[in-house]
């Protein structure tokens, strides 16, 4: 009966030394923070967003998950509409430039207010 005891202490204590061990490796189990409410974890930058950025954009997936297909799909979607949009932008400015450098160009006296 002695000996089952010692036997007994023995496998509480090292149960009780790999349980210490595990904790200190592992950390108590405690939940991270949540995150801010407008935070994300993907990444996109904080400048102008281009049709690359969106293409190269994943989404991570959870336990009841997505449909990949149809996330891909809307992306290079959204994808082509950024490119005509930044193409149409940049053409835009360039003309205003143009108009600028025209009306720049004119006879001060010529310009009406």
């Amino acid at each position: 009966m002695g000996t089952a005891l010692i036997y007994l202490l023995v496998v509480v204590v090292v149960a009780a030394a790999f349980f210490g061990v595990a904790a200190l490796v592992f950390g108590r189990g405690e939940e991270l923070a949540p995150l801010a409410p407008d935070a994300t974890p993907t990444r996109l930058p904080s400048g102008e967003i281009a049709g690359e950025h969106v293409r190269s954009l994943r989404i991570p997936q959870a336990v009841r998950g997505y449909r990949m297909t149809e996330v891909d799909w809307v992306l290079d979607r959204l994808a082509d509409e950024l490119d005509r949009i930044g193409a149409e932008r940049d053409g835009l400015a360039g003309r205003v430039a143009e108009l600028e450098a025209a009306r720049a160009g004119a006879a001060p006296g010529n310009i009406a207010e």
